[in-house]
């Protein structure tokens, strides 16, 4: 492996982490969104730093960019505020705007600029080793390294400096402010180092490629953890896990690799989707079915509380008697046999003194409307799931 190839891994993998930690904090506040919107929005304050420094890598311009981008926020929460549309329908109008504006300023004044969609939308990683730093004539690596390298530490310092804040003003904006600081001021200081983040890592992955890592790997990371500082560390390691095998992807297929890696993203998000344990789509079908077969083991244990004559508890006429089918049944009545809670005689279904005490227990929960605890209690009696 050359130089070149671990540059280019090393660049791809901070930059999934310096958009990871900030894309959390996005996926949770359901802001999603606002990171396309910045991205995209965020080129006028690029192009007007070029024009006052003609230097495109002067600190001006990732400021101008990070005061494009709160700009932005803050006209997409003023059209929201209105009442009159929507947030999506606010960003959807905001951020083509000044997009365009930043296209027409190129195109008026910059007329030698080659604008095209691997600059803006993919980037080139494979070109980020050859732009390189020299410090006193010394080459200290690529220029791209050192700027994400140096907005991922600020990140992680201010990550580490207002985690609490973070936190709280996340999940309950009226707590935060109770407790004496400003939602407002985090919020914008959320979207301060997005935009940051995003102008740093605009030249070397393109705009897709930045949107793609601040909310794929944080909305992955969502489906397998509740807890925060987990969710941070999953979508950290879903970045830069897709980061490297998306730049391999690429190689093997001589294809672009910030495109490999958006693929390799929705990969994982893909699999995560489906299988994750407890919201994967797999495992709520699951539940599901548990969940109405549980519920048709009750209708049936009801059934036997209520009749005491043979023909209504005789094996035989189950399907009949509650119209079920005979697969149905049979799972119902295999569950039943297994948590103890009837037992037959001569083709006679009778509740046991556990399902007696089960059954008696449910109806005192139904006729008391509180159905809800059922669920708990079933966590008492069954000892095998359906």
């Amino acid at each position: 492996m050359s130089s070149a190839q671990i540059e280019i891994q090393l660049i791809a993998s901070l930059v999934a982490i310096a958009c990871a930690i900030p894309g959390t904090f996005l996926v949770l506040r359901k802001m999603a969104m606002i990171s396309d919107a910045i991205s995209h929005s965020i080129l006028p304050g690029i192009v007007i730093g070029f024009f006052i420094t003609q230097d495109l890598n002067s600190p001006l311009l990732i400021f101008l960019a990070a005061l494009t981008g709160i700009i932005t926020v803050v006209l997409v929460e003023y059209i929201q505020k209105t009442g009159l549309v929507k947030e999506d329908t606010a960003i959807g109008l905001v951020f083509p705007i000044l997009f365009s504006i930043g296209v027409i300023m190129i195109a008026k004044n910059a007329n030698d600029v080659h604008l095209d969609v691997d600059a803006v939308l993919l980037g080139e990683l494979a070109f980020a080793p050859f732009d390189r730093m020299l410090v006193y004539g010394v080459d200290v690596g690529p220029k791209s390294l050192w700027i994400i390298g140096t907005i991922l530490l600020i990140t992680v310092a201010l990550l580490i400096a207002f985690f609490k804040e973070l936190k709280v003003s996340t999940f309950d904006a009226g707590l935060a402010a109770s407790l004496g600081f400003s939602p407002a001021i985090i919020h914008y200081g959320l979207m301060a180092v997005s935009s940051v983040t995003t102008v740093g890592a605009f030249d070397a992955v393109g705009a897709i490629l930045v949107v793609a890592l601040m909310i794929s790997p944080a909305a992955t990371a969502y489906l397998l953890t509740n807890n925060l500082k987990r969710m941070l560390v999953y979508a950290v390691c879903f970045g830069v896990i897709s980061a490297i095998s998306g730049y391999w992807l690429a190689h093997f297929l001589d294809a672009s690799i910030a495109g490999s890696i958006t693929t390799m993203l929705g990969v994982f998000f893909l699999g995560v989707y489906l299988f994750a344990p407890n919201k994967g789509i797999i495992a709520v079908m699951y539940r599901e079915k548990q969940q109405r077969i549980e519920v048709s083991l009750l209708t049936f244990l009801l059934h036997l509380k209520n009749h005491k004559e043979k023909s209504e508890r005789h094996v035989n006429h189950l399907n009949e008697h509650i119209n079920w089918q005979k697969v149905r049944s049979k799972t119902v009545l295999d569950l039943a046999l297994k948590n103890n809670m009837i037992y037959i005689d001569k083709h006679i279904v009778s509740l046991t003194e556990k399902g007696e005490g089960f059954t008696s227990k449910a109806i005192t929960y139904i006729i008391t409307n509180k159905d809800a605890q059922i669920e708990d209690m079933k966590d008492d009696f069954f000892l095998f799931r359906g």
